[in-house]
C-alpha cells in the first residue's frame, strides 16, 4: 500500500493519477473528505481505502507493516493564516507524528515543505541542512514547515529514508477548489474569460516595475514526477527544493495565458492587499542542484508549455487531472 495525505487536494490528487497510470492502485487516500468541491478530484482515481486524517495515526499503528511509503502532503497551506496554535498543530505536530510511525514501521516518507521557509530570500534559494535554521518566513504557514524542517533535521532517529519538498510556486490542474489560494494561472484564466483583461499586483517595490515581479513557477507534473523519483530512488535523505529552477514574471505569465486562449493583451494593475503587503515576496528561485545531484535528469517544463498543457487540456474543458 501507498500512503497520500492530502489525497483529494490540488498536488495529492495529482499524484494519485500518476500512481495509478504507473500501475500503483493500492492506494490508500488520507484527507478530511468534508469539501466536494475538492472530493471531485479523486472521482476517476484507484483508491484502495479512504481514511480521515483525524483517524490516519491510530489507522498505521494497526496496518503500518503493510505501508510501502508515504507521502505527506496533506496540510493547512493558507499563507494568510494567521492562527499560529492551528498551523502548528497541523502541519508542524501532526508532521512529527506520521514521522515517528515511519520510524516504528519501517516506512519511507516524503513529505511538504514549502519555498514559504525561505522568508524575503535574503539568505538565497539554498537547499543545504543548515539553511533552516537561518531562515525568516515571512508568515506563519512559512514557520509552520520551516519548524518542522528544524526539528527532522536535528532527530538522531530518523525514517530510513525521507525527503522533505520545498514546493515552489505550483500550478496546474485539479486546484479548482483552492479560491484566493490557487495559482495566479488559475486566476489569470477565469479572469480573462470574464473580461478580457488581466489585473496584477502593483509593484510596492522600487526594485521591481509593476508585473515584474518573479516567482519560480512549477508545474504540478513535474511535482509528482519527482515525488515518484524519490519513491523509487530511496536514497540520500534530506530537504530538497522543488521548482522549475527558472524566476520568472508576472508578465511573462499573464500573457502565455493571453496566448493560449487566443484573447488580445488587456493587463493592468491594483495595489496588492494590505494584508499581505508587508510579507509578499518578490523574487523567488528554486537552487536545483542537490536534486540533479542525486540523479535526477528530467527537463521541467517551460512555462509557456505548461501554460499551454493546463489551459488547453484542462481548464477549457473542466476535467480534472
Amino acid at each position: 500500500m501507498i500512503v497520500v495525505t492530502g489525497a483529494v487536494g490540488f498536488i495529492g490528487s495529482c499524484l494519485i493519477e500518476r500512481l495509478n497510470s504507473d500501475g500503483y492502485n493500492d492506494i490508500v487516500a488520507v484527507d478530511l473528505f468534508d469539501n466536494e468541491a475538492k472530493n471531485a478530484n479523486l472521482l476517476s482515481k484507484k483508491i484502495l481505502k479512504q481514511v480521515s486524517r483525524e483517524s490516519f495515526i491510530d489507522w498505521l499503528d494497526e496496518n503500518g507493516n503493510k505501508v510501502e511509503f508515504i507521502f505527506h502532503l496533506g496540510a493547512r497551506t493558507d499563507t494568510a493564516e494567521f492562527d499560529k496554535e492551528l498551523l502548528n498543530r497541523l502541519n508542524t505536530d501532526y508532521t512529527k507524528n506520521v514521522w515517528k510511525k515511519c520510524i516504528t514501521y519501517q516506512i519511507p516518507l516524503v513529505y511538504a515543505s514549502s519555498a514559504a521557509t525561505y522568508g524575503d530570500g535574503a539568505h538565497g534559494y539554498n537547499d543545504a541542512h543548515d539553511q533552516p535554521f537561518q531562515l525568516e518566513p515571512l508568515n506563519p504557514y512559512g514557520v509552520s514547515k520551516n519548524e518542522f524542517d528544524k526539528w527532522a533535521l536535528k532527530e538522531e532517529t530518523q525514517p530510513f529514508f525521507w525527503a522533505g519538498l520545498k514546493f515552489f510556486n505550483v500550478y496546474g490542474p485539479n486546484e479548482y477548489h483552492k479560491g484566493r489560494m490557487a495559482s495566479v494561472v488559475f486566476h489569470a484564466y477565469n479572469q480573462i474569460k470574464k473580461t478580457s483583461s488581466m489585473r496584477l499586483f502593483r509593484s510596492h517595490n522600487p526594485d521591481f516595475k509593476n508585473g515584474e515581479q518573479m516567482r519560480d513557477f512549477v508545474y504540478v507534473k513535474d511535482v509528482v514526477d519527482v515525488c515518484c523519483f524519490l519513491m523509487h530512488h530511496r536514497q540520500n535523505s534530506g530537504i530538497y527544493n522543488l521548482g522549475s529552477g527558472e524566476a520568472r514574471t508576472f508578465l511573462d505569465l499573464t500573457r502565455a495565458v493571453f496566448k493560449a486562449i487566443d484573447v488580445k493583451e488587456n493587463i493592468g494593475f491594483i495595489d496588492t492587499p494590505e494584508d499581505i503587503r508587508e510579507k509578499y515576496q518578490y523574487f523567488t528561485e528554486a537552487d536545483m542542484n542537490k536534486l540533479k545531484s542525486i540523479g535526477y535528469d528530467r527537463p521541467f517544463t517551460s512555462l509557456e508549455d505548461g501554460i499551454n498543457d493546463y489551459v488547453g487540456n484542462y481548464l477549457t474543458k473542466d476535467l480534472k487531472y
